[in-house]
């Protein structure tokens, strides 16, 4: 395993890190046995980064992820997440104070290495309606009794060592706002070979959401990058493109006839050039593809199976793709992925 400093920080995180989302499912559908089981093999493979929030599985992967660390005895960096939704927006600050204890008291520890806003910053102030939490408007991260103020709350108390934020895409100029308060150390944001926009500027003729190159800006101001969904939605494995059936705990996929569906496998297909040149599995290129920015310090992994942990961990020894292979990439993304 490879390890990244994350910006300016002294963490160093494993440049394959352990995602504990609903994609996969372990966390969430998982039994406790081959949770432990998986959870042992990431840590034996150097994996020493685990990403977690409330909102996964409503507490669940919370839960059993706290009880898998006591089982092992072990302790490695982990994030949780704080969702604000329309109903903790008179007390922003007091929500994050709270959530966060919540999900110390789940995990059974402490303190957490790394916490973050799981709202994306936004301008005007999104509809908050329901259980919604994708967005929060800027001004309440930034206000007094905002979620900035919570964060540095915790940060004061010791139940949080460091500060990151989600980014949800057309929003690249409120992260660098909240870049510039120097209150953070790490973001989430996906970057993948369907829509490379948080490590690119967006490619003239490709159409996609533009993250906004969110990942050089934060590089630049000494934030790291943790990659979330690389293999965007699991499109981009070899079993997506070929038709077959997803693991029994991954979450099930669109519906195959759906127009985005079909545009998503057809744009995974033109990629499968990276796998079958280089000798790997598309998702293996994937992954490759996104530790070659100098932005990312750690890539979340979503394992339903040992041999899924397997297979990504061994990318963390393989070089970047070349210039020359890069520039095909490229051809293919201005071309919306009709080359």
């Amino acid at each position: 395993m490879k390890y990244r400093k994350m910006g300016k920080t002294d963490l160093a995180l494993s440049a394959i890190g352990f995602g504990c989302g609903g994609n996969a499912g372990l966390m969430v559908r998982g039994d406790f046995a081959e949770q432990t089981k998986i959870v042992a093999r990431a840590v034996e493979l150097g994996i020493n980064y685990f990403d977690n929030s409330p909102d996964y599985g409503n507490c669940i992967a919370e839960e059993n992820l706290g009880r898998v660390l006591k089982e092992l005895k072990i302790r490695p960096y982990l994030n949780s997440k704080v969702e604000i939704r329309a109903e903790n927006l008179d007390d922003i600050a007091g929500h994050v104070v709270r959530s966060t204890e919540a999900s110390l008291k789940r995990l059974g520890v402490d303190c957490l290495d790394v916490l973050q806003i799981h709202n994306g910053p936004i301008d005007p102030p999104p509809a908050m309606e329901g259980k919604f939490y994708a967005q929060l408007w800027i001004e309440h991260f930034l206000r007094p009794g905002g979620a900035i103020e919570g964060l540095r709350q915790l940060l004061k108390d010791g139940k949080a060592r460091h500060l990151g934020f989600i980014c949800r895409g057309n929003d690249g100029a409120h992260v660098r706002r909240l870049l510039d308060t120097g209150a953070f150390s790490l973001i989430n944001a996906p970057y993948t070979l369907l829509n490379p926009t948080a490590g690119y500027v967006k490619p003239a003729g490709l159409v996609a959401k533009d993250y906004g190159d969110v990942l050089d800006a934060a590089f630049e101001a000494g934030v790291g990058g943790s990659i979330y969904s690389p293999l965007a939605g699991g499109f981009l494995t070899d079993d997506a493109v070929r038709g077959h059936e997803r693991h029994r705990l991954a979450r099930k996929p669109p519906d195959a006839t759906n127009d985005s569906t079909q545009r998503n496998l057809a744009a995974a297909t033109k990629l499968q050039f990276l796998a079958r040149e280089h000798g790997t599995s598309l998702a293996q290129a994937a992954y490759r593809f996104i530790l070659g920015h100098r932005g990312v310090t750690t890539t979340l992994g979503g394992f339903s199976a040992i041999e899924q942990l397997e297979e990504i961990a061994a990318v963390a020894d393989m070089e970047p793709f070349s210039a020359e292979t890069m520039g095909r990439v490229e051809q293919i993304w201005q071309s919306n992925f009709a080359t």
